[in-house]
């Protein structure tokens, strides 16, 4: 347990640009932060290493891309993926939205499944230990 006496100090941002950066997670070996950023006008998946240097973007869709999650060996993302029409800096709760998988250093993502849901459905980590199933929260029958 820690004890803390007086104020709690907060480290420095490691990004600073104009819009929302969210959503961020470090990868398995801890070198990496992945996260989303709205800061190119859509809402994209980013990478930079956990310093805060070079920021990568790792998606550059029509989607509005949210809450990467790295697989336990650290070779894939999966991430929630809202329709063209859903604002950026928005991540309502039961929309339609796409669950996709790409690999981490980028390349075409891969819908796994389709469903209503949004906010709330993946937004902590999901995989399992082994690597083989992501859990998510699904608002369809």
């Amino acid at each position: 347990m820690y004890k803390f006496s007086g104020a709690v100090k907060f480290a420095n941002p490691l990004t600073d640009s104009e819009g929302l950066d969210d959503g961020s997670e470090y990868s398995p070996d801890g070198k990496h932060i992945y996260f989303n950023s709205a800061r190119t006008g859509k809402m994209q998946l980013w990478r930079m290493k956990s310093n805060g240097k070079e920021q990568v973007q790792l998606t550059d869709d029509a989607y509005n891309n949210w809450f990467p999650h790295i697989s336990p060996d650290g070779k894939w993302i999966v991430f929630l993926s809202y329709p063209p029409e859903v604002a950026a800096d928005d991540h309502p709760f039961y929309q339609h939205v796409y669950l996709r998988k790409m690999p981490v250093s980028g390349g075409k993502p891969v819908v796994i499944a389709y469903f209503y849901g949004g906010q709330g459905s993946i937004n902590t980590p999901s995989w399992s230990p082994d690597g083989k199933k992501v859990a998510f929260v699904s608002n369809s029958d």
